[in-house]
């Protein structure tokens, strides 16, 4: 009796390992899984029921422009040029006004706060005598709009914070002659040219 048992769940183990399925009277084999089949994933419980959900990318969609004049088609390229040209500087300058940002709450000393102030401004005033003085009006008039896009802060207002009303309201004396205005500011839906071209030109990425 016992000989028969053992034989029996022998014969169960036997026909487990070589286990088929049928599925519409077809004869398929059983995938064998590896560590590399599971998919781990989040999942919110819901009234008790598990609901498994994967985060996604944001997939950027873009319109195709359609120009109705090549002259329209000639601005838009000249715009492009102008924004991809002053973008960095831009960029830039949000980099190192948010570095000078945490140098100063890191120090209650005016001395040492007019040092590290006095050492931005030179680092500006460098780049700009190397490569923004050969900027256009119409490429400064786009460079002060994106530094308000970039900080949150007119070109003005940042001149104020660190150099003082008397100093701003010399600089926006002097901008003004040769067509500029510090205290420019960004709009994306009055600028939507400008954004547009910024969304799209891999800055960001």
């Amino acid at each position: 009796m016992k000989f028969y048992r053992l034989f029996i769940l022998l014969i169960v183990i036997i026909s487990a390992a070589q286990a088929k399925a049928q599925v519409n009277g077809v004869t398929i084999k059983m995938p064998v899984l590896g560590k590399n089949d599971t998919i781990r994933v989040a999942g919110t419980n819901d009234n008790g029921e598990m609901i498994p959900w994967i985060p996604l990318q944001e997939v950027v969609i873009y319109g195709v422009r359609i120009f109705k004049t090549p002259a329209e088609r000639a601005a838009y390229s000249r715009l492009r040029y102008n924004v991809m040209k002053v973008m960095p500087y831009a960029l830039y300058a949000k980099q190192r006004y948010e570095q000078l940002e945490k140098d100063l709450a890191l120090t209650t000393e005016k001395k040492e706060q007019k040092k590290l102030v006095k050492q931005c401004d030179k680092e500006i005033k460098d780049m700009f005598n190397r490569e923004i003085k050969e900027l256009t009006i119409t490429q400064g008039q786009i460079l002060t709009k994106l530094v308000d896009r970039e900080l949150g802060r007119t070109t003005y207002d940042i001149v104020k914070e660190t150099k003082g009303g008397f100093t701003a309201f010399l600089y926006q004396s002097v901008a003004r002659v040769v067509g500029h205005n510090l205290k420019s500011t960004y709009n994306p839906q009055e600028e939507r040219d400008i954004e547009s071209i910024i969304i799209s030109s891999g800055f960001y990425q």
